[in-house]
């Protein structure tokens, strides 16, 4: 050890005490890397052969002249060493004789706010850095209204640097009135403003003699003394199941955190789900059973009866159970460089559940540094607003405001895998529950068998010229004259009349494709051979499309030819205005297509002509028994 001012008493009376967990943030090169780093080697409990390492680093990658960068103990990665900056969340824990900390520090860049998310999705408290020589900025208001969003209420803003500023009072005054300002238009309850020098150990763990205008707490005291956020021990049970565990007949366990609450043998409770109630029987840890369990532990529970209870599902207190909707509003961090386009499928994430969801609306966009809300189409990345969500099926959560656990939710791009927004639910849309599927005796398979053929959409999809319509055509008169029931939805033809509201931007094209989409399924109920010719550039909405037909009905028609030959076949000088800048938005030149990667069949229509390509769609079709009804 680095010194003997720990007693074995202190560390063992540090290791009953509670745990505070705290991040820092604010914006880049405010010195959160150094303030950590102080306080890790404040704390004397930093070995020996640390201390050195630091001391070497600091002499090749440090910043602080013949001083030592405190910020090299937090940066671990030899990118962030090289650069100066914070990438990833770097998690550390120390501990005094009163309290453990588990701090996580957060990049400052712009392009790296996903990070600083996610350590402020656990935290109890956040530390809010600010250059004295700058003050207030757009990230630290960045910053501060996302710990708000995420359910972080204290916030200590340490105005850093002061030691550059001439520990000046009225600087230090001036950078807390601005963000008192601010930070009283969010969900902030309590701000304590520190004057200190992460650098030179002002106000961290000492009091500094540099501050005579400041009476309050050090950093070190006030953290130490601030209580802790415990609301998941303050509400109901929750118990999200992870892994139903049936190695026999005789044993059906149910293994997942105890994310909110207790739960004890005997208690009655509820599957979210279902409403199926039932009693705890058992409660296992490994392999040691228990009374009892609490909040953040996990558990296996076995219940006194055989309910409808699977992975995904939420075992709750019967007496409160969560609200189960498919519908509801949200504030959300989108963390993606691609837009958020209303009416794209996306995956939602909430807790051990995965479902597909849709954006039907964005309600508006928060300006971070007016925290006006704004009117808007598409969030870009890093932006923040309140959207209304549809998942295909209803989940069980409580708001955001009452349990981070349940109410708090990821979503995920179906296509990269990759988490493109965290989000908070607000409150469940209720008239949504108003709304039921009516029960019609004759069904889409009586309407089917009617016309002798299975219901079928053929998307096809190909660039502007490319003969997607007239090959569409061909078909459909080929199915006509042999008395098959149809109809073409051309994208020229929709756009007279259901969607002549849309423009050509990507949140047009979206709502475009997926009204066409609901079309066509409306269509194949009635038992038609439905033959949809769009550009349709994005695969998530041929995705979402497919999606909404049982299997088998959706056959993706790639008519593929190359944007040479498709500019060759421009009657009307389409691609030329586009390329003078006449026509905005225009596929292939200023706007992206994503061709299919797997097509249910590829016409090269470069290579036939349109009378061999109706025939192999006649064929495909015929191949697949989508002609004769069954």
């Amino acid at each position: 050890m680095r010194s003997e001012a720990f007693s074995a008493e202190a560390i063992s009376a540090a290791a009953s005490a509670d745990t505070l967990r705290l991040l820092t943030c604010g914006s880049v090169d405010d010195g959160k890397s150094t303030l950590i780093g102080r306080l890790l080697y404040d704390s004397q409990l930093l070995m020996e052969d640390q201390v050195a390492e630091l001391e070497s680093d600091s002499k090749k990658h440090g910043t602080a002249g013949d001083d030592i960068d405190f910020a090299l103990l937090v940066d671990g990665l030899e990118a962030e060493r090289e650069q100066g900056i914070t990438i990833d969340v770097a998690y550390r824990f120390f501990a005094t004789p009163r309290r453990r900390f588990i701090v996580a520090d957060t990049p400052g860049h712009i392009q790296y706010t996903r990070n600083m998310a996610t350590g402020a999705s656990t935290a109890d408290l956040a530390i809010l850095l600010v250059d004295a020589t700058k003050g207030v900025l757009t990230q630290t208001r960045r910053h501060a209204l996302i710990v708000s969003l995420l359910g972080v209420r204290e916030i200590v803003l340490a105005v850093n640097k002061m030691d550059l500023v001439d520990f000046d009072p009225q600087v230090f005054d001036q950078i807390v009135a601005d963000f008192e300002a601010f930070a009283a238009q969010i969900a902030i309850d309590k701000i304590t403003a520190i004057p200190i020098s992460a650098r030179h150990g002002d106000n961290i763990s000492k009091g500094s003699d540099r501050t005579p205008n400041y009476a309050g707490p050090t950093l070190l005291e006030h953290l130490e003394r601030v209580a802790p956020q415990n609301r998941a021990a303050d509400t109901p049970l929750r118990m999200p199941v992870q892994w139903v565990c049936r190695p026999n007949q005789s044993f059906r366990g149910f293994a997942g955190p105890v994310v909110s609450g207790r739960v004890a043998v005997g208690d009655e409770i509820v599957a979210a789900a279902s409403g199926r109630t039932s009693h705890i029987a058992r409660i296992l840890v490994g392999e040691t059973e228990r009374k009892s369990a609490a909040n953040g532990e996990s558990v296996m529970v076995t219940l006194t009866d055989e309910i409808d209870l699977s992975r995904g599902d939420v075992i709750a207190a019967k007496e409160s159970r969560p609200q189960l909707s498919d519908q509801f509003a949200a504030d959300i961090v989108w963390m993606d460089a691609e837009h958020l386009l209303p009416g794209r499928p996306y995956l939602l994430k909430s807790m051990a559940r995965t479902v597909p969801v849709q954006v039907t609306e964005l309600k508006y966009r928060t300006d971070v540094d007016t925290m006006e809300h704004n009117a808007a189409k598409v969030l870009e990345l890093n932006e923040i607003g309140v959207v209304n969500l549809a998942t295909a099926e209803p989940i069980a959560f409580d708001p955001y405001e009452e349990n981070r656990d349940t109410g708090g939710f990821i979503l995920i791009d179906r296509f990269t895998n990759h988490t493109v927004a965290a989000g908070a639910i607000r409150f469940a849309l209720r008239r949504a529950s108003n709304i039921h599927w009516q029960a019609l005796d004759v069904d889409r398979a009586a309407r089917a068998r009617l016309k002798h053929q299975l219901p079928t959409v053929l998307w096809f999809t190909g660039l502007s010229g490319s003969g997607k319509s007239t090959v569409a055509n061909l078909v459909e008169k080929r199915l006509y004259s042999r008395g098959r029931h149809t109809i073409v939805l051309d994208g020229d033809n929709v756009r007279h009349g259901l969607n002549r509201d849309l423009g050509f931007t990507d949140v047009d094209r979206v709502e475009n494709i997926r009204r066409v989409a609901e079309t066509a399924k409306l269509m194949t109920d009635a038992g038609l051979i439905v033959l949809v010719s769009f550009i349709s550039p994005f695969r998530s909405e041929r995705q979402l499309a497919r999606e909404l037909m049982p299997e088998g009905e959706f056959l993706e028609v790639f008519v593929d030819a190359p944007i040479d030959v498709c500019r060759t076949r421009d009657p009307k000088g389409l691609y030329a205005r586009a390329d003078a800048g006449e026509i905005k938005n225009f596929t292939g030149v200023d706007s992206p297509y994503e061709p299919p990667e797997a097509p249910d069949l590829r016409l090269d229509s470069a290579a036939e002509e349109p009378d061999a390509l109706a025939e192999r769609v006649i064929a495909h079709l015929e191949s697949l028994g989508r002609l004769a009804a069954e």
